[in-house]
């Protein structure tokens, strides 16, 4: 900590010597050209002059001093520390003030929930006050601690600096900690500040900008199942503007909407379809914020058999009819087998109206799936309504469905692929239910269903009474491991045991603005632990992103964590039961495991132990995409590539240089191919190695530059189905500035 009794020159040599400290650059030139700026400028108040340091650390950063990030990010700090010093009239001699006096005032204030003050006594606070451990401060990028500070940090109502980052990490860890037993809930509160301080773990924004706080909901994204009325239309429309309040993404299933020119009340052409309706969820996600910080964000997915299909592709490009647009909508399509058959084939596709198919056949097509790759249940249906004479249908080729699709994906990025047999056959509570989409970000496969409204009445006491069937309303409570501190430091037993209580322990300390949320959220105890910093990871083990060893090294390092996942959440309900539809899982069977090929002693003796003990949590992984989580803790963004070794990280209030982690002469050539360059085939190859061993799904992006032949895209598309995968997000394309890769051409 730098004193604030010397005058410019003596304070900006102890500035700069703290910054440099235990880095391995020379400080030096850099003093002496910022010791002579000071000189140059008059009436320089202590933040000025941290930042004129920083910008001048910041200008240094490339691959050959990547070092710098740290100077800036410990000139930040200072910053910081003087601001929080002031604003608590605290020593600025010492970095952190009192913790419970901060507790307190912001509890006062409105910013922090009174449950903290309510639950901990003040000896706990200043017994967990006294392990605060400033130096886990030095641990932060620039990046990071940026982010960190202007986005989650606690402050007053007017903006100002209260809360230091090793306090917002104590403060999330007294929170979702705070209904343990009391006899080891401070032993359960420092195993979660060790794993956050470390950088080891983030927990998903939502919770890392709103635990221990009053307003805000702790989960990611959700996912609504829309039926086919108008009452289920708009009563989720407004469902989803509860949740896009509240800082939610969301997913929105409506396959099950007749399509256009559809029949109402028996009177046929009647039906506008689907997109009117998207255009109205358009409106919502741009009309309801996410806590006044930015738009909402919902993507909706719609089946590759529904007569609104065409239309439903084109949503989203830049030409034609604009009211046939919805340019704030993220969209995605369910894909059967049979339809990525047809499309390898060159073979027929039949589009339906899913209304006319409930009222012709009785059933709907959309709620059944392919138990075995090749045959099963979907496709004897489907086969069905093309042998109906009476069912209205639409023949096009299966080709040109799919070439709408990579148009679109070429232009826009979306829609995202969603593999629907292949996720239902893994689901491991497919005895209660159905799957039939994914959410935002391509990661969340759980049972969904719709909310059904039964009827309206007035009360005894003329109050108005609406009754409704709850549905599954999917939620994501999620967490992610930093691959690349905590794999090579050897804790993922201690880790990812704490990961899962605390997630656990989300579920049923969260707030959530929709009822059918809470109670979906209680039924199956979802949670979703997933992973970051891959391509760090890969760069310090020294293996290339395009090897047979890197995907070797993909499916054991995550059949290991999949063993810890699911053993600790045994073990948790063990000490306090299982998740309430557990019984007739694939879990209480064991046939979880043998889907799965897992037959060594190990994962036999855990079978055994589930089978006997159940588990906690019905969904246990998912790997999200976490770029900002990722930011702060100083790594690579989920399983992704780098997009260059060297790079400016943008937002719309910053530009801030940024090199890959750990970049030096050992490992710039791993992160030298990088994202548009690599060849996308290996990195099919590596997530189908994980996929096997997630039970959800995967954020996977696939890189190409925008020179990309369609046979090319096509190719990758069957590949990613035929290897198993449940789920592909982004397709990210380039502009022509990228060279061109040898994959490409191929």
């Amino acid at each position: 900590m730098v004193t604030a009794t010397v005058n410019k020159e003596e304070m900006g040599e102890q500035l700069i010597r703290f910054a440099f400290q235990g880095l391995s650059i020379e400080s030096n030139e850099f003093m002496e050209k910022s010791i002579e700026l000071l000189r140059e400028k008059e009436d320089l108040t202590v933040d000025r002059i941290i930042d004129l340091f920083v910008k001048k650390a910041l200008e240094n950063i490339d691959e050959a001093k990547p070092d710098y990030t740290f100077v800036a990010s410990r000139l930040l700090l200072q910053s910081l520390y003087y601001q929080a010093a002031n604003n608590r009239q605290h020593d600025v001699n010492q970095p952190y003030g009192d913790f419970y006096a901060l507790i307190d005032f912001l509890t006062k204030e409105g910013i922090y929930t009174s449950k903290l003050l309510e639950k901990y006594s003040k000896s706990e606070i200043d017994y967990l006050a006294q392990n605060i451990d400033p130096d886990k401060d030095l641990l932060f990028t620039y990046l990071g601690l940026y982010t960190l500070a202007n986005r989650y940090l606690a402050t007053n109502h007017k903006k100002d600096t209260y809360e230091l980052p090793q306090e917002r990490w104590m403060i999330i860890a007294m929170h979702v900690m705070q209904d343990e037993n009391p006899e080891k809930r401070l032993d359960l509160v420092l195993e979660a500040y060790w794993a956050l301080s470390n950088l080891y773990m983030t927990v998903a924004t939502p919770t890392l900008a709103n635990a221990g706080k009053t307003h805000g909901q702790l989960s990611s994204c959700f996912i609504d199942t829309v039926d086919d009325s108008l009452q289920s239309i708009y009563d989720s429309n407004t469902d989803i503007a509860k949740l896009s309040k509240n800082g939610g993404g969301i997913g929105v299933y409506m396959g099950k909407i007749r399509a256009r020119g559809s029949s109402i009340k028996g009177f046929k052409g009647m039906s506008s379809g689907v997109v009117p309706w998207i255009k109205q969820l358009n409106n919502t996600a741009v009309s309801v914020d996410q806590l006044g910080t930015r738009k909402g964000a919902i993507a909706v997915y719609l089946d590759a058999w529904h007569m609104d299909i065409e239309s439903f592709l084109d949503l989203r490009l830049n030409n034609g009819d604009d009211r046939m647009r919805a340019h704030d909508i993220f969209i995605g399509v369910c894909l059967p087998d049979f339809f990525m058959e047809q499309v390898e084939a060159r073979g027929d596709w039949y589009l339906f109206d899913p209304h006319e198919v409930r009222e012709v056949m009785g059933y709907s097509l959309e709620d059944f799936y392919d138990e075995q790759k090749g045959s099963g249940t979907w496709r004897t249906k489907y086969e069905e309504c093309i042998n109906c004479e009476e069912l209205s249908r639409k023949r096009v080729p299966a080709i040109n469905i799919m070439k709408r699709i990579m148009k679109s994906q070429l232009e826009s990025g979306t829609p995202f692929m969603f593999y629907r047999d292949e996720v239902n056959r893994q689901n491991s509570n497919q005895h209660n239910g159905m799957i039939y989409c994914s959410n935002l970000c391509t990661e969340i496969t759980q049972n969904q269903s719709p909310t059904e409204f039964l009827e309206e009445f007035t009360d005894e006491d003329g109050y108005v009474i609406k009754k409704y069937k709850t549905g599954d309303y999917v939620v994501c409570n999620l967490s992610s491991i930093n691959l690349g501190k905590a794999v090579p430091d050897d804790i993922l037993e201690r880790l990812i045991k704490v990961q899962v209580r605390m997630l656990d322990n989300v579920i049923d300390i969260n707030t959530l603005p929709i009822i059918q949320t809470q109670l979906t959220n209680q039924k199956y105890r979802a949670i979703g632990l997933g992973t970051f910093g891959w391509h760090h990871l890969l760069a310090k083990k020294h293996l290339y992103w395009e090897s047979a060893e890197a995907v070797q090294y993909a499916d054991e390092l995550y059949e290991k964590i999949a063993y810890l996942t699911i053993k600790s959440s045994m073990e948790l309900s063990k000490e306090k039961g299982s998740y309430s539809v557990f019984s007739g899982s694939k879990w209480s069977t064991g046939a979880y495991f043998d889907d799965k090929g897992y037959s060594d002693e190990k994962w036999n003796a855990l079978k055994q132990d589930v089978m006997e003990y159940g588990i906690r949590n019905g969904y246990l992984m998912a790997v999200a995409p976490n770029s900002t989580t990722a930011m702060i803790a100083g790594s690579t963004a989920s399983i992704d590539p780098i997009f260059k070794p060297f790079y400016h990280e943008e937002k719309k209030d910053f530009k801030i240089p940024t090199t890959a982690p750990d970049i030096d002469h050992q490992t710039y050539d791993i992160y030298r191919r990088s994202a548009y360059i690599l060849d996308q085939r290996w990195s099919v190859k590596q997530n189908a190695a994980r996929q096997k061993h997630i039970d959800q799904s995967i954020s996977f992006n696939i890189y190409v530059p925008n020179t990309i032949r369609a046979t090319v895209l096509l190719d990758l598309h069957l590949q990613a189905w035929k290897e198993g995968l449940k789920t592909t997000y982004y397709v990210r394309s380039t502009s022509n500035e990228v060279e061109e890769c040898e994959w490409c051409a191929s």
